[in-house]
């Protein structure tokens, strides 16, 4: 017989205050979840092991306005392993005002099927 190698992989859930302590273990055939008190938990520690996802929230430069930066949030999770690159893009923008919250600001970031959009009403100075 082969050597089974045996997965585990501890995370603190963060879908609820409980704040669980979770261990997930992957036996090569199956994911099993210990430390949940509920099932959102289990399905977390499952989904940040196969698939992680983020919300982007952060600021974009504007010009004309009061305010030199603008808030931005994503519609929707983006994969964790383009969030650096996604923050990237957006840190490189340069708004101009006025831009009302829920405009689109980047239609689609790296092809993920997310648009972020503006979290703020930013109206142009003068």
């Amino acid at each position: 017989m082969g050597v089974k190698i045996v997965v585990e992989k501890e995370y603190i859930c963060i879908i609820c205050p409980v704040s669980c302590d979770l261990t997930l273990t992957d036996d090569g055939n199956n994911l099993s979840v210990s430390g949940n008190t509920c099932k959102r938990g289990e399905s977390y520690a499952k989904n940040e092991y196969t698939k992680p996802v983020r919300m982007i929230t952060t600021t974009v430069a504007i010009e004309g306005s009061v305010y030199p930066l603008i808030p931005v949030i994503s519609t929707d999770m983006v994969p964790k392993e383009k969030l650096k690159k996604c923050i990237e893009l957006l840190y490189n923008l340069k708004l101009q005002a006025p831009v009302k919250e829920g405009d689109v600001i980047v239609k689609d970031i790296l092809d993920t099927g997310v648009d972020i959009i503006a979290a703020k009403t930013v109206k142009k100075v003068g």
